[in-house]
């Protein structure tokens, strides 16, 4: 995959960084050139939605069709929502639960499913169960003529030995704790119904996407900044750049197929906790202090397979822990919405 701009050295501010991400790759716009249709992204209120459906935007424009993008959430944030609007994106507010606002949504022939809910899940398990399972239930009914890429987790897989490189899709699933459990029944509804109506699907199974303002990278890395020790019991873990992670998200619609097709989505490496936090260490100029010993097994997943068919991601581990330490030194927004990649019991 290639940008069609220079990686930058350093990120600044926001604006910089929401352009960064939304940056297309040649690639995306070569293929958004060939989509019949619009683009529907439903969930994209969330920490990746509004940077994917601005991301599908510029692509469209470079390409030039004339397709629509059209971002479909509760719009619990009205900043989010008018930070879309005055980018081209068309909005449209629905409760995925509802089955008549499902019904209410524009038609589109290819639609991104971001849906899901994750922390809070052990303080009220079955909204966790209704968002993960019932909403992507009356999606797939409604657009069961259409193409879909849908975001699942690689919570789904049991820890594996870290030397195993991670979990491969052809792999045994084997959820831990309510929340993986509720995501793997969503991605049954969407197997259940792809099926049934031959709708073609991907599944992208995702290992923490990486933002400056949120990501484990900068969970690691605003420990080692405030002198908190980092926890390496789960010492090992994949991560890959969000700009990459969406890009990878709308070219799936090309290899989406009936049943559905499942990919690993996350960087190739295998990256050690302790390494990380000691590079930030170093580049941020403080002592770093750990907390346990790392487990000899973690939760790991295998992107060769989507690397395969999309391509490798083109940002580098390095750079996203230089970009991240810059952002923490100056001081950069943060969403305050850690990543809990110590968790190992599922609890979230």
């Amino acid at each position: 995959m290639t940008s069609s701009a220079e990686i930058p050295k350093t990120i600044v501010d926001e604006s910089q960084l929401d352009d960064w991400l939304t940056t297309p790759s040649r690639e995306l716009v070569e293929f958004v050139r060939t989509l019949t249709g619009d683009i529907l992204i439903l969930g994209a209120g969330g920490k990746m939605g509004p940077s994917l459906a601005v991301l599908a935007k510029r692509a469209i424009d470079q390409a030039g069709t004339g397709a629509a993008v059209i971002a479909v959430s509760r719009f619990s944030d009205a900043a989010s929502r008018r930070w879309l609007d005055e980018r081209g994106v068309v909005t449209h507010s629905a409760d995925l639960l509802d089955r008549q606002a499902v019904a209410d949504i524009p038609d589109a022939a290819n639609v991104l499913y971001m849906v899901g809910t994750k922390f809070g899940t052990s303080q009220n398990p079955s909204f966790t169960w209704a968002i993960n399972t019932v909403a992507s239930s009356n999606v797939m009914e409604r657009f069961a003529a259409a193409r879909l890429v849908a975001l699942s987790t690689g919570n789904i897989y049991p820890f594996v030995p870290v030397e195993s490189g991670g979990a491969t899709e052809e792999g045994p699933v084997g959820p831990v704790g309510e929340y993986a459990n509720a995501a793997l029944g969503r991605e049954r509804m969407f197997q259940y119904f792809s099926s049934r109506n031959g709708t073609p699907v991907t599944l992208m199974r995702l290992n923490y996407a990486v933002d400056l303002r949120y990501g484990v990278l900068t969970d690691i890395g605003l420990r080692v900044y405030s002198g908190e020790p980092v926890d390496v019991r789960n010492g090992y873990l994949n991560c890959i750049w969000q700009g990459d992670a969406n890009d990878a998200i709308i070219r799936a619609l090309d290899v989406a197929k009936s049943p559905p097709r499942l990919l690993n989505l996350t960087g190739p490496e295998t990256l050690s906790v302790r390494t990380i936090a000691t590079e930030f260490a170093r580049l941020l100029d403080r002592p770093v202090e750990f907390t346990g010993e790392e487990d000899e097994s973690a939760l790991l997943s295998n992107s060769a397979k989507c690397c395969e068919l999309l391509g490798p991601p083109q940002t580098s581990t390095e750079m996203m822990i230089r970009w991240t330490a810059d952002w923490l030194r100056s001081g950069g927004r943060l969403l305050n919405k850690p990543t809990h990649f110590e968790v190992r019991d599922g609890k979230f």
